[in-house]
Formats: C-alpha cells, sequence, structure tokens
C-alpha cells in the first residue's frame, strides 16, 4: 500500500487525484460489508417531546440537578459557581401543567467554586462572637424553593413563581422554565420515566443578608438551573 501511494504520488495532479480516489473507494465486498451493518438506533430515551411526559409525583435527581449562580466581579468578568446535591418533589399532570408543584432543597454546603480560598471565605465564621458572617458561615441551613404559581407562557415554557429561604430570610422568586425533555432511562442506567427542564431567573442577595462586597460584587445574581426528575412509581400524584 505505501508504495502505492508512493507511486501516486508521483504522477501528475490530474492522475494523482484520480489514482488516490480509487485507492480510498471501497471494494464490492467492502460496500456490501457496510451495506449490511444496521444504522445505529434513534434515541428513545430522552426527547423534547411533551407527549412522553407521564402525570404523577416526582424525585428530584440529586445527581444531574444543578443550580449554576453567576456575579459580576467588578465590571470585569462574571464569576460563577454552582449548587449540587439537590433533592425535591415535583407533582404533575401534563393536562394541567399551571397546577404543577415543585419543592426544591438546595444544601448550601454543597457549594463548589473554582478558588479553594473564596471557599473558605464562604463558609467563614463571624469575626466575632455573635457577629454576621461575611456570607454564609460555617454551618448554613439548607437553602429551600417552593412553587407558588405557575403560568404557561408559550410552547413548552413557563413562568415559576415561588418562595425561596436562603440565609434564614424567605422572598419571592420568579423562573423562566423550558421543558428540556423526556422519556425512558434505558435499564442499564436504572431505567424508569424521567423529565428534566432549564429554568434561568435572578435575584438580589441583599434581600438575603448577603451584602458583603457590594456593589464591588454585584447584588444581582443570575440563577441558570438544570432539573432532573425520576418519576415515584410507588406514589400517586396527590
Amino acid at each position: 500500500m505505501n508504495r502505492l501511494l508512493g507511486a501516486a504520488c508521483a504522477l501528475p495532479p490530474a492522475l494523482a487525484f484520480a489514482a488516490a480516489f480509487a485507492l480510498s473507494s471501497p471494494l464490492p465486498a467492502q460496500e456490501a460489508e457496510a451495506e449490511a451493518t444496521p444504522a445505529a438506533p434513534a434515541s428513545t430515551f430522552g426527547q423534547p417531546d411533551p407527549s412522553l411526559v407521564t402525570g404523577g409525583h416526582y424525585k428530584a435527581d440529586p445527581h444531574h440537578t444543578l443550580v449554576e449562580w453567576s456575579v459580576d466581579h467588578l465590571g470585569f468578568t462574571p464569576y460563577f459557581g454552582l449548587f449540587s446535591d439537590i433533592s425535591g418533589t415535583l407533582d404533575l399532570d401534563p393536562k394541567r401543567p399551571e397546577q404543577a408543584r415543585i419543592a426544591m432543597t438546595i444544601p448550601v454546603t454543597s457549594i463548589t467554586v473554582a478558588s479553594a480560598d473564596l471557599k473558605a471565605h464562604l463558609m467563614k465564621p463571624p469575626a466575632s462572637e455573635g457577629g454576621k458572617p461575611d456570607f454564609f458561615g460555617p454551618k448554613p441551613e439548607d437553602a429551600r424553593f417552593v412553587s407558588t404559581l405557575v403560568r404557561i407562557t408559550g410552547d413548552q415554557q413557563a413562568e415559576m413563581t415561588g418562595n425561596l429561604t436562603l440565609n434564614g430570610i424567605t422572598k419571592p422568586v420568579t423562573l423562566q422554565v423550558l421543558f428540556h425533555g423526556a422519556g425512558t432511562v434505558p435499564p442499564q442506567m436504572g431505567g424508569g420515566e424521567g423529565l428534566g427542564f432549564d429554568a434561568t431567573g435572578t435575584l438580589k442577595r441583599s434581600d438575603f443578608g448577603l451584602d458583603f462586597g457590594i456593589p464591588m460584587v454585584s447584588d444581582q445574581v443570575e440563577l441558570k438551573i438544570a432539573a432532573a426528575f425520576m418519576k415515584d412509581a410507588a406514589k400517586a400524584a396527590p
């Protein structure tokens, strides 16, 4: 084969191209083998198709549910981190999506940031006994979001308002929610029915007593959420 390729390179450009094309073309036997090989089946488990959603009681998948937060740092760059290990429930009737109810628990201690020094600062105890920590302190309570209103705003889109409890303070927060997909999870990955959503929103951290560093670090926090749920077959929706 190497000798044939070397010979092809020594030919004039037009002939060299024809020789290279001939060498790269499959032989009849190779074509027959390719035709006999079945194409890979299309994905059937996660599809952006609302008709695949079935009503019932769902539990949040803590391994694939994430809350990304982002703030502006000194007007130079955004800085973002994640909350993980999130648990919760979703009760849903696809015929009445506006009646969907969700309750989520977000462990503040699960916060992930790129800087070890920043992580230490976020969990740093107050400077004096009985004082206020700069951010969450060493033993922060879990944050919690409980929906209070769902309004359908478009094709596979909704606006969800709920009460967010963070740092011991409860305030309403509104999220823009987009249906991402639903279907059956492959048996090798546990099986069952799953569905997921994307959501975005904003909040002011000062509303929750987290005002350290404002305005050098923005008061406004951008939220980007990936929420995955698995149907609890043992429990019917209320």
